[in-house]
């Protein structure tokens, strides 16, 4: 039975009453709290997925978008899901992260402990996969794809928080590309998913024709190349970095690299270190292309993994090499090489920060926008890192 009800929760009420309806909520100003607007059909209790909440302060809701009045400015779009890591978004998750442990186990199995004709079926599955394009088999690819990171929002409770999604998006519909600088790097900078298409968490163009780029290396290694080219990845070369930009397609990547890899310490998860000083070529970049720099914070990766992170000149030298950092880890369950454990990521995305298009930027000017970036990115972190539970934490950008 359709049904139409609206109700106003003073601010120590909780939403239980929410979840005896299934529909549309439409959360709108009030006074003394909330005011929420449900459209749908009556279900049995429990059924409505929307966890309980209790308001201890005002809070303005319309679909996802989520602020309060004492706390986020209104400016800021909030959207988040129930944190869910069941048997389905864990194997989800296990096609998209899980395939570094397949290859590396695969790869060891044929070298160490296969029989003759197992070591030729794993080459031959190998060499297939490397003859194949990376998008193979095109649009069946992509649905996977598409379903693979539907779930993966579920299973680490996908929070995004956009300070100023208009400026965003108008920025976008000038035809200008938009560069988001994903930090912090860590072991894989899996939190860069938030940018999906498939997920639209930015409205417009900047949400259905979102792009992350990542390290050529896993488009050099059989199987990955595909489950990455599924998930709308895109080698970090300059060739791609620059043809979007010059086509006014906004994109997302994570500046650090394998020199952030290797800083990485365990033994002092307080202290989140960051590569970026050197980082000079995407400013460069943003400027010969008039491509405002937008800087993204994500907490809830370290712990996810656990990294021997190896040190030395021989293993730097390897991994510039190599476009990736040879160590080991252990994930979930601690299963080498697994898939990260469940923790809730929040995604903070700050203000894009306007450069000019400048045909032949000086060192000068180069250096000028970068350390506008770095001070609105180490203001992003402060910030947010309270209601992260990063309170401990301390940034240091090398």
């Amino acid at each position: 039975e359709e049904s139409l009800w609206t109700s106003c929760l003073t601010r120590h009420q909780s939403l239980d009453a929410a979840t005896r309806e299934n529909g549309e909520l439409n959360f709108i100003d009030h006074p003394d709290g909330v005011g929420i607007s449900c459209r749908g059909t009556r279900k049995k209790s429990g059924d409505w997925p929307l966890p309980s909440i209790d308001l201890h302060q005002n809070i303005n809701m319309t679909g996802e978008k989520m602020t309060t009045s004492s706390g986020p400015p209104s400016s800021w779009t909030i959207k988040d899901v129930q944190q869910n890591s069941g048997l389905l978004p864990t194997l989800a998750v296990t096609l998209w992260l899980g395939w570094n442990g397949v290859v590396v186990g695969c790869t060891l199995y044929a070298i160490f402990f296969a029989s003759n004709t197992t070591r030729m079926a794993i080459l031959g599955i190998f060499t297939l996969s490397m003859m194949l394009p990376s998008e193979f088999p095109g649009k069946l690819g992509y649905r996977w794809g598409d379903w693979i990171m539907s779930h993966a929002e579920i299973y680490f409770g996908l929070k995004t928080v956009i300070e100023d999604e208009d400026g965003l998006v108008a920025l976008s519909e000038q035809n200008r590309a938009l560069i988001f600088a994903f930090n912090p790097h860590d072991v894989l900078p899996y939190g860069v998913f938030a940018f999906n298409p498939s997920l639209k968490r930015l409205r417009g163009k900047l949400g259905s024709q979102g792009c992350c780029l990542m390290t050529s290396a896993v488009f050099r290694v059989p199987l990955l190349k595909h489950v990455y080219s599924w998930v709308r990845g895109l080698p970090v070369d300059k060739a791609t970095f620059k043809g979007r930009l010059e086509r006014g397609e906004s994109l997302t990547f994570s500046p650090g690299g394998v020199q952030e890899v290797l800083m990485l310490d365990p033994k002092n998860p307080q202290r989140i270190s960051i590569y970026l000083r050197p980082r000079k070529g995407f400013i460069k970049l943003a400027l010969l292309n008039g491509s405002p720099i937008v800087p993204v914070f994500g907490f809830g990766f370290d712990g996810s993994y656990t990294p021997v992170v190896p040190k030395g000149k021989v293993v730097m030298f390897l991994s510039r090499r190599l476009g990736a950092v040879p160590l080991f880890y252990l994930g979930r369950w601690n299963i080498p090489f697994g898939i990260p454990r469940p923790h809730k990521i929040t995604v903070c995305i700050g203000k894009a920060i306007d450069v000019p298009k400048i045909e032949c930027p000086t060192s000068e000017l180069i250096e000028k926008y970068q350390e506008i970036f770095l001070k609105e990115l180490d203001a992003l972190f402060h910030r947010h890192k309270e209601s992260a539970g990063y309170g401990d934490r301390t940034l240091k950008i090398h």
